[in-house]
């Protein structure tokens, strides 16, 4: 294997964060998963595996920066030969011995808690670089699973699914739907999470974290729990009194306005707020008919010249 803070892409002085994002974004790029028909993708995630697995082990890290071991984790020796005419094989006292170099790799790592990278009892090649599964490895070793990063999606909800805790489609940056329950009461900028349903990662995928946001209405303003609507009457509504329906977040309700209602003030419906914590306020809005009418002048200027009223100070 190439020099481990080469494949990653990081300085020697590296910190264990700085080497965790990094290759958590080899890993998202080469994943076999990924790439499932690229092998050359296959050969760089295991690389990226390998370099990984050394840079976070302490104890390797600290021994390859000191030129002990090599970049796939393998014991360095000065004067070792094969043959065993080095330093050691004369200090072992010659081809008599019978110390091969199997040996002298198990004295090395004992110290270790293991047997070297090269052995054939942890799942990796006799190089000791990862095959295509990494997994199994890092699981009997220990374990490393790294869960996928989170995402932000925002739903827009109207007042009324909001108020009945309904279901709503949000969709996914992958552009897939999902329908969301929303919980009771729900609020404005409240985050509900979905379990997996995040980026992929190393073991199990991250979360979709859904943040609710109120979509304006047509019918109602929103203040706190409070709401408010506008109810539209004709003139003659409003000075002889009627039944009006008004829309509500449980549906439209009837209302019996007296004859001469004041619609300066806002009529108030208890209850009728949002989540039932508030209370719906209705304004009352006189509208005259259109194009003008020419009796409806002429009552106006009777009443002014004859029986003027103040409405203003």
């Amino acid at each position: 294997m190439r020099d481990p803070y080469t494949v990653l892409g990081v300085q020697r002085s590296a910190s264990e964060k700085d080497i965790k994002s990094a290759y958590r974004k080899l890993a998202k790029k080469y994943h076999p998963d990924q790439n499932p028909d690229d092998p050359s993708a296959h050969g760089k995630f295991a690389e990226a595996t390998n370099a990984y697995d050394l840079l976070t082990d302490a104890g390797k890290r600290a021994q390859f920066d000191r030129g002990e071991i090599d970049a796939d984790g393998n014991p360095k020796f000065a004067g070792f030969s094969p043959g065993g005419g080095g330093a050691r094989g004369a200090r072992s006292g010659g081809a008599g011995a019978g110390f091969s170099a199997e040996d002298i790799l198990k004295e090395f790592m004992s110290g270790f808690g293991g047997q070297p990278r090269g052995g054939m009892g942890n799942g990796r090649g006799p190089t000791g670089g990862a095959q295509w599964d990494p997994f199994a490895g890092a699981t009997a070793g220990g374990g490393r699973s790294m869960k996928g990063e989170d995402i932000v999606v925002t739903a827009a909800v109207s007042l009324e699914d909001a108020h009945k805790a309904a279901a709503v489609p949000v969709r996914m940056p992958s552009g897939k739907v999902l329908s969301v329950k929303l919980p009771e009461k729900v609020e404005e900028g409240q985050q509900i999470r979905l379990k997996g349903q995040g980026s992929p990662g190393l073991g199990e995928p991250g979360d979709a974290l859904v943040t609710v946001r109120f979509e304006k209405s047509k019918q109602f303003r929103r203040d706190g729990a409070d709401l408010r609507t506008d109810v539209a009457l004709t003139l003659y509504e409003a000075v002889l009194g009627a039944k009006v329906r008004v829309p509500t977040l449980d549906g439209s309700v009837e209302l019996n306005l007296p004859p001469g209602v004041d619609t300066s003030k806002a009529l108030r419906l208890k209850g009728k707020g949002l989540h039932g914590g508030g209370d719906l306020y209705v304004n009352l809005r006189v509208v005259l008919p259109p194009g003008g009418d020419p009796d409806l002048e002429a009552l106006a200027r009777f009443m002014r010249d004859q029986k003027p009223y103040k409405v203003r100070d």
